[in-house]
């Protein structure tokens, strides 16, 4: 069945950044905690270990013809019951990315 002409394909889940995984009075940066939509176990989030995630966010200045940039990351592990887990980019989010969106791609594959 070929899709109709026009019709967007989306190849990967979305997920909210929740914040960085802290303590009381600790903060820990290299750590982010996401919330991946329809995911809501800890059984659930095991599909999603090592899959890579981009958080895309638009700059004022153009940079190789783009005022896209993306950072990379990948899925380390759940946190808590609930479904949300625990990711590490190549570089820290900015503040300014907590409640943003990031693309949770399907690769790599463990199937």
């Amino acid at each position: 069945m070929v899709a109709n002409k026009g019709e967007r394909v989306r190849l990967y889940v979305r997920a909210t950044i929740l914040g960085y995984k802290r303590a009381k009075s600790n903060q820990y940066p290299t750590t982010s905690l996401l919330q991946i939509e329809g995911v809501n176990t800890p059984e659930e989030v095991n599909w999603y270990l090592g899959k890579r995630l981009a958080y895309v966010y638009k700059a004022k200045t153009r940079k190789n013809g783009s005022l896209y940039r993306c950072t990379w990351g990948k899925v380390a592990r759940p946190h808590g019951n609930s479904g949300v887990v625990r990711a590490r980019f190549c570089k820290n989010l900015p503040p300014a990315s907590l409640g943003a969106k990031v693309r949770v791609f399907m690769y790599p594959s463990r199937i």
